[in-house]
């Protein structure tokens, strides 16, 4: 599936291009399913990655499961034939709507045998995301109030397991139908964003998870007032704040944004967590790869609880 210019969802095209080519400590992997997120949408309406695209026609998509089908050398642990999942970075690399994808060794890791491919193929980029904005940043420790945002979308479900896991009192923001499922995720507290202004009766929190920026309601300006002095908020969504490090400074807080890279090492640290059950996925809707148009209407609807994946083959 590829685009040849920026534009809306119709731009994406089913193509036949040439087969990646496996070089130096790269994996060729036969891709079975793939994950869609926001940034993939973005790139495409010409935003997100979009201004570092050089030649078209371009595949997006970062998150993978499948096959591996060539391995760097002969001793190498991922040998052809082994289920693997991870993520690649687009449009540095070619994305993962496609058949096969060639990524670094580093960027992958194997697929825990309790998940399929569908499954696996939405947690690289929301998980390591997750991990790297409430583990990494915030620091999730026992006692902390960490108040999340979008507690039930991509990135939202996974930081609200991560923060539970490691002892945060969470509080995700969410619809009243998600609000149930939120705390069987782990959340405390769950405030209904459409009924209720969460700064509104909110004791003051150490650390706020923000998965939606000022695009709606001034989400991420209202949270300043809900940090305690000294507290941090962590933005992710990209050109979401731009006045982030002005606006936290004024309020007497830490504040940054987080950009995720590929990481197998701390993916294998998540994998160990999903097959024990203590982390698990949440897939919303899953489309076959020449519907990915579809895909990226729904992911662009911003009302989504968890993941939404593309099959691209049947292994």
């Amino acid at each position: 599936m590829t685009i040849s210019r920026s534009g809306d969802a119709d731009v994406l095209e089913l193509a036949e291009i040439l087969r990646p080519v496996r070089t130096n400590s790269e994996v060729l992997i036969q891709v079975a399913a793939a994950g869609v997120n926001p940034i993939d949408a973005k790139t495409r309406a010409g935003r997100g990655g979009f201004p570092a695209i050089r030649e078209f026609p371009v595949v997006l998509g970062n998150d993978f499961s499948g096959v591996v089908v060539e391995a760097p050398f002969e001793t190498h642990p991922l040998q052809p034939g082994t289920e693997v999942y991870g993520m690649t970075t687009v449009p540095r690399a070619q994305g993962t709507y496609a058949e096969y994808v060639s990524v670094n060794e580093m960027s992958v890791v194997r697929k825990p045998p309790t998940l399929s491919h569908v499954e696996a193929a939405a947690v690289p980029l929301a998980a390591l995301t997750a991990w790297g904005m409430v583990v990494e940043t915030a620091r999730a420790h026992e006692g902390q109030r960490m108040l999340i945002h979008a507690g039930a979308g991509g990135v939202g479900h996974f930081a609200v397991q991560f923060a539970s896991y490691f002892g945060a009192h969470v509080i995700a923001t969410g619809s009243a139908q998600n609000a149930e499922w939120l705390r069987t995720l782990g959340a405390a507290e769950v405030i209904d964003y459409t009924a209720t202004r969460f700064e509104e009766n909110l004791a003051p929190v150490d650390a706020v998870i923000d998965l939606i920026g000022n695009v709606s309601d001034d989400t991420a300006t209202r949270s300043l007032t809900v940090l305690r002095p000294g507290g941090i908020i962590v933005n992710g969504p990209t050109g979401s704040w731009p006045t982030l490090v002005e606006e936290c400074a004024a309020a007497g807080v830490r504040g940054t944004g987080y950009r995720v890279s590929p990481n197998g090492a701390t993916l294998a640290i998540i994998s160990r967590l999903l097959g024990s059950g203590d982390v698990r996925v949440a897939v919303d809707q899953v489309f076959d790869l020449p519907d990915a148009a579809a895909a990226h209407r729904a992911i662009e609807t911003g009302h989504t609880r968890g993941k939404i994946v593309l099959q691209v083959a049947e292994i």
